[in-house]
């Protein structure tokens, strides 16, 4: 199995997801945009779409994020498997006839609680799913989900967390790829930012650092899971 992974920024990389994916016989194959390598204009068997600092619409200043929302759906539109995380959410919220929008409530940041909703229960990636932490650093939020999307999960303060479009494609604007390690390079790149805001960069890397053991039991089955989902598609 061959995942395309699109890559936006090199601290944002695939993380947890590299080594349950690859336990689970896929083999990612990462492309770096910002680095000059061309979004391809098709997928491998399967398609991950990670996060980083753009806006959804901000094509100026990141110049592949077109090609990556016509990726993004061609890949829903002819089945290909697809999970698209944080901004790769948002980036199929916005290919797929949804709105994104900066929050109202500002930056989302942290280990915050997912809530699974009704039909998680029976999606492929979600079922058994119970409430859980899950690494948090946004500040824009999906306002509107596509047509036909299914909602799977839901927080506080941003309800939108994960849904399904179609039988093959999932968004979650939250991090399971994120390590401990990962979500630190986040803070440390942007503490006084975040003091400004009243968050201490250490105590949120605590936090997350305090729930790595429930991260992993609570998003490594949705890796497998949708390992499995390429493998059958």
């Amino acid at each position: 199995m061959r995942i395309t992974v699109v890559e936006h920024e090199a601290d944002a990389g695939p993380g947890f997801l590299s080594g349950w994916l690859a336990g689970a016989g896929a083999v990612c194959e990462v492309v770096r945009p910002y680095l000059g390598e061309a979004v391809p204009a098709r997928a491998a068997d399967g398609l991950i779409v990670l996060g980083g600092e753009a806006a959804a619409w901000e094509d100026e200043r990141f110049p592949w994020l077109p090609a990556t929302r016509d990726l993004i759906r061609d890949a829903v539109r002819a089945g290909v498997p697809t999970l698209g995380v944080c901004l790769g959410a948002q980036l199929m919220t916005l290919a797929c006839g949804g709105t994104v929008e900066r929050g109202e409530h500002g930056l989302e940041v942290g280990a915050r609680e997912i809530v699974p909703l009704p039909a998680a229960a029976t999606d492929p990636l979600f079922a058994g799913s119970v409430p859980a932490p899950a690494v948090q650093y946004h500040r824009d939020a999906i306002t509107t989900l596509p047509p036909g999307a299914v909602p799977l999960a839901t927080g506080d303060p941003y309800p939108n967390q994960a849904y399904r479009l179609g039988r093959d494609a999932w968004a979650v604007q939250f991090h399971p790829e994120a390590t401990p390690e990962i979500f630190a390079s986040w803070t440390a790149g942007s503490a006084a930012h975040l003091a400004g805001l009243g968050h201490s960069a250490e105590q949120l890397d605590r936090e997350v650092e305090e729930a790595r053991d429930r991260l992993v039991a609570a998003w490594r089955p949705l890796a497998e899971r949708f390992a499995m989902v390429v493998r059958n598609a």
